[in-house]
C-alpha cells in the first residue's frame, strides 16, 4: 500500500504560489520589458505591458492560470507580428523581442512554485541579454536593480516563509549583489579576453547612426531631436573659438532636385591646401555602423586604417561598430584649393526643371554683381537674414520645387533648409558651390577637459570657391539665427521646438552627468585585450600573457574559495539562534518563578509554563509552536523565521510570579 500511498501523493496537484510571489514575479518580468522597451516595437512594448498589467489584476482577483483558448493565440499572434516586422525570428533584435514576449505570456500560466521559478531563470537570462544592445552605466545598474525582485521571489517561494515587510525582502538580494562585486571585479579584471564580442558587430539595420551621405531638407529632424552623445573630442590645447568647431564629414556635390548626395571616390589626391595654423586632437567616437571619420574642418592628415578623400573627408575602410579613439591634426585656417580645377561642372550642376524661381533669383544676382562672388554671398544671406525666414525643428512640408516653397513659400527650417537653398542659389548664380554635413558646436565640460558632441549638434553648411581664397565656408543658418553657432543647436531650436529632455537645465545636468559615462566607456567598455595585457605594467610586467592570467585566476579562486570556507565555518560554531532565543526564554521565566527541569524538553517545559502563566498562555504556546518549528520542522531555517522568533522571545514581557 505504500506505493499506492506514493503514487496519490505525486497525483495532488501542487499548491498555488502566494500573493507576495505572485508580486515579485510580475515585477521581475515588469523590470525586463522596460529594459528591453528602448529597442522594442512601441506597440509591443505597450501590449506586453498591457497583458502583464491585466494578468496581475486578474491573480489579485482569483488565483488560476489563463485559459488555453487565450494563451494560444496569443502566442501566434506574438510570433506572427515578430515575423511581420523582422522578417525573421533569429538575431539579436527579433530574438529578444520573442523572448521578452513568451517571457510575459509565461506569466499567463505561472501559478505554482515550479513555474514560478522557471520563469524567474528565464528574466534573468533576459536581464543580461539587455546588455547586447546598451552597455552604458544607467542600462548595468538597471539590470542589477532588475535582479532584486527576482531573488526575492525566490526567497518568498521557500516553504515556512515569515511574511515581512517589502524592504526587508529586498534587502538580502541587495546584501547578496553587494558582497559579489569584489568577486565581480575580479572575474572582470583577470578572466582572458576576446578580441571581439562573441555575438559579433551589430547588424547594418540595427548598428547606431548618425550623418548621412545623402541629404533632404527635413530629414535630419530625427537626428537633432536625438541628444544621444555622438563623439567626445580632447583638444592638446585650448578649445577653439565655438566659431572653429564645425566637425567635417561628407561633402556633397550631386543635387537631384530633392536630395543631395556625396561622392565616394577612393584613391584621388587630396584637395591641396595651404594651413595657416593647426591644432591636434583626439576623438572618441562612438559606434555609427557607417565608415566616415568626423574630422575638424579640415583635417592635414589620415588615421591608421582610413583614407583622405578628395575634399578632405576621411573614410575607414570598415564600418565603426564599435568605440573608436584617433587623433588628428586640422587647420583652423587655411586655403583649400586656391586654384579651381578646369572641370569643374559638378560644383555647377543643377538638375532641369526644378525650382524655376530660385533659378531665376540666382541669375538676377550674377547680372547684378557679376563676377564679385562675395557680393553675391551677400545677397543670399542678407535674404535669410531680412526676408522673414525663421528657424525651427518642425517645418511646413515641401513640395516638388522644394526651394521654391521654401524660400517663397514657407520661409521656415533648419540648417538642412537653409544650406541647400543658398548652395542652389550660388549654382544658379554661376558661383561654385557644395553642401558639407557634420557636427558643430559641443558642450565644452571643464572637469573632463573635452568637447561633448552630441547627434543633435548635427549641422550642415555650405562652401563656396573664391577666386584666390579657394573654398570658403559659408554658414547661411547662422545668418538668421546665429545662436546655433555661438550657444548650440539646443539653444537655436528655442523651447517650443525643443522636446522635454532637451530643457535647458535637464540638459546642463546630462552634460555633466557625461563625464561619468566617459568613464565607465575607458575604463569598464574600454578594457579590451590590449589594456588586460599591460595591466600588470605599474609592477614592472610589460605583458601579461594567457599564463600570467590564468596563473593570478587561479590563485584569486582559490583565496576567493578560502575566505568563503572560513566564513561558513565560523557561522556553523556560533551559537544557534533559534537555542539561544529558547535560552533567553527560560531566563525570562525563571525570574518569573518557572524554572526549566533536568530533562525536561521544550514542549512539556513551555506547556507548564503556560499553565503556570495563565495570562501569557496563548504567547506562549505560540512561541512554542514557532521554535519546534525552527528545531524540528526544517531542515535550515530561514533568517527571517530566525529573526521572528528571536524578535517575539525579546517582546515578551510577564510579571515575577513564583510558583
Amino acid at each position: 500500500m505504500n506505493w499506492l500511498a506514493r503514487l496519490l501523493r505525486r497525483s495532488e496537484a501542487p499548491a498555488p504560489i502566494e500573493r507576495r510571489s505572485f508580486d515579485f514575479l510580475a515585477l521581475t518580468m515588469l523590470g525586463v520589458l522596460t529594459l528591453h522597451a528602448p529597442h522594442l516595437p512601441w506597440w509591443l512594448s505597450g501590449g506586453l505591458g498591457g497583458v502583464l498589467a491585466l494578468r496581475w489584476w486578474q491573480r489579485r482577483r482569483q488565483p488560476g492560470k489563463a485559459a488555453a483558448w487565450l494563451k494560444l493565440p496569443l502566442i501566434a499572434l506574438l510570433t506572427l507580428a515578430i515575423l511581420t516586422t523582422y522578417g525573421t525570428v533569429f538575431g539579436r533584435a527579433p530574438g529578444s523581442a520573442l523572448a521578452v514576449g513568451l517571457l510575459v505570456l509565461k506569466l499567463l500560466e505561472s501559478e505554482t512554485p515550479r513555474d514560478a521559478r522557471v520563469g524567474i531563470a528565464f528574466a534573468c537570462f533576459a536581464l543580461m541579454a539587455a546588455l547586447l544592445f546598451d552597455q552604458s552605466l544607467l542600462i548595468t545598474i538597471g539590470v542589477a536593480i532588475g535582479l532584486l525582485p527576482a531573488f526575492a521571489a525566490l526567497r518568498a517561494l521557500e516553504p515556512a516563509r515569515v511574511p515581512a515587510s517589502l524592504p526587508r525582502q529586498l534587502l538580502p538580494g541587495l546584501v547578496l549583489l553587494t558582497a559579489s562585486l569584489p568577486l565581480t571585479l575580479f572575474a572582470f579584471v583577470l578572466v582572458p579576453r576576446l578580441s571581439s564580442p562573441l555575438w559579433g558587430a551589430p547588424p547594418r539595420d540595427e548598428a547606431r547612426t548618425g550623418l548621412s551621405s545623402e541629404m533632404s531638407p527635413g530629414a535630419m529632424t530625427e537626428l537633432l531631436i536625438d541628444d544621444s552623445p555622438a563623439m567626445r573630442v580632447a583638444f592638446d590645447g585650448p578649445m577653439p573659438p565655438r566659431a572653429s568647431l564645425y566637425f567635417r564629414a561628407y561633402v556633397m556635390w550631386n543635387y537631384d532636385g530633392s536630395s543631395w548626395h556625396a561622392v565616394d571616390i577612393a584613391h584621388r589626391p587630396a584637395e591641396p591646401m595651404e594651413p595657416a595654423d593647426s591644432i591636434g586632437y583626439t576623438v572618441t567616437l562612438l559606434p555609427t555602423g557607417q565608415r566616415v571619420l568626423p574630422a575638424l574642418d579640415v583635417p592635414l592628415q589620415t588615421v591608421d586604417g582610413a583614407e583622405l578623400r578628395r575634399e578632405r573627408t576621411l573614410m575607414r575602410a570598415r564600418p565603426v561598430n564599435d568605440t573608436l579613439t584617433y587623433h588628428l591634426t586640422s587647420a583652423l585656417r587655411y586655403r583649400l584649393q586656391p586654384t579651381l580645377e578646369r572641370n569643374h561642372r559638378a560644383s555647377l550642376q543643377l538638375p532641369a526643371g526644378f525650382n524655376p524661381r530660385t533659378l531665376a533669383l540666382g541669375r538676377q544676382w550674377r547680372a547684378r554683381h557679376g563676377d564679385d562672388t562675395a557680393a553675391i554671398v551677400r545677397a543670399a544671406l542678407d535674404l535669410f537674414h531680412d526676408g522673414g525666414f525663421s528657424y525651427t525643428l518642425t517645418p511646413a512640408p515641401l513640395g516638388r520645387d522644394a526651394m521654391d516653397d521654401f524660400l517663397f513659400a514657407t520661409r521656415e527650417g533648419f540648417c538642412e533648409h537653409y544650406a541647400s537653398a543658398f548652395t542652389v542659389l550660388m549654382r544658379a548664380a554661376g558661383v561654385p558651390a557644395r553642401v558639407v554635413t557634420g557636427y558643430q558646436g559641443g558642450f565644452w565640460n571643464r572637469f573632463g577637459n573635452y568637447l561633448l558632441v552630441r547627434q543633435s549638434d548635427a549641422h550642415a553648411w555650405s562652401e563656396v570657391w573664391m577666386a584666390g581664397r579657394g573654398w570658403v565656408r559659408v554658414d547661411p543658418t547662422a545668418a538668421v539665427r546665429p545662436e546655433r553657432v555661438s550657444l548650440g543647436a539646443a539653444a537655436a531650436a528655442g523651447g517650443s521646438d525643443r522636446p522635454w529632455y532637451q530643457d535647458a537645465w535637464l540638459q546642463g545636468l546630462r552634460n555633466r552627468w557625461d563625464i561619468v559615462n566617459r568613464w565607465w566607456d575607458k575604463g569598464v567598455i574600454g578594457f579590451d585585450a590590449l589594456r588586460q595585457r599591460g595591466l600588470l605594467t605599474p609592477f614592472g610586467v610589460q605583458q601579461t600573457d594567457t599564463q600570467m592570467l590564468t596563473l593570478l585566476l587561479v590563485l584569486g579562486s582559490v583565496l576567493f574559495a578560502s575566505i568563503g570556507l572560513a566564513w561558513a565555518m565560523a557561522r556553523r560554531v556560533r551559537v544557534d539562534p533559534a537555542l539561544a532565543g529558547l535560552r533567553r526564554l527560560e531566563r525570562r521565566l525563571g525570574k518569573a518563578g518557572v524554572v526549566r527541569r533536568r530533562g525536561e524538553g521544550p514542549r512539556h517545559y513551555l506547556q507548564r509554563a503556560a499553565r503556570a502563566l495563565p495570562g501569557q498562555r496563548d504567547t506562549l504556546l505560540r512561541l512554542m509552536e514557532q521554535y519546534l518549528q525552527l528545531r524540528y520542522g526544517e531542515t535550515e531555517p530561514s533568517r527571517e523565521s530566525l529573526r521572528a522568533f528571536r524578535r517575539a522571545v525579546r517582546d515578551f514581557h510577564l510579571p515575577r510570579v513564583v510558583q
